[in-house]
C-alpha cells in the first residue's frame, strides 16, 4: 500500500475529506520521525513501539571488489517492535 492509498482509507474511515486526512497522516509521520531523531521512543499501544539505536562502526566487504575491506561508520537506525494487538491480528 502506498501513502496515497493509506490517506484515502483514513479519510473514508474517519469520515473526513482527503485533504484533512493527508494533513493528519503527514503530521503523524513527522512527529514520529522527530521524536525518534531525538532518541525518544514512540509507543502506540497495541500497534507497536518505534525507537532508534546506534549501529556501531564496522568493517564490511566491497561487493565489487570482495578482497577489499571498507569502513562502515556508526549510524542511527530505526527499530520497530510490534505490539500484542498487531501480532494477534496477524495470527487470525
Amino acid at each position: 500500500m502506498k501513502k496515497l492509498a493509506l490517506i484515502t482509507l483514513v479519510a473514508e474511515k474517519a469520515r473526513v475529506n482527503r485533504k484533512t486526512a493527508e494533513e493528519v497522516v503527514d503530521a503523524l509521520l513527522a512527529t514520529i520521525t522527530e521524536q525518534i531523531k531525538q532518541g525518544e521512543e514512540v509507543a502506540l499501544t497495541g500497534f507497536g513501539h518505534f525507537s532508534s539505536r546506534l549501529r556501531s562502526a564496522r568493517l564490511g566487504v566491497d561487493p565489487l571488489h570482495p578482497t577489499q575491506k571498507i569502513h562502515m561508520p556508526a549510524v542511527l537506525v530505526v527499530k520497530f517492535k510490534a505490539g500484542k494487538a498487531l501480532k494477534d491480528a496477524l495470527k487470525k
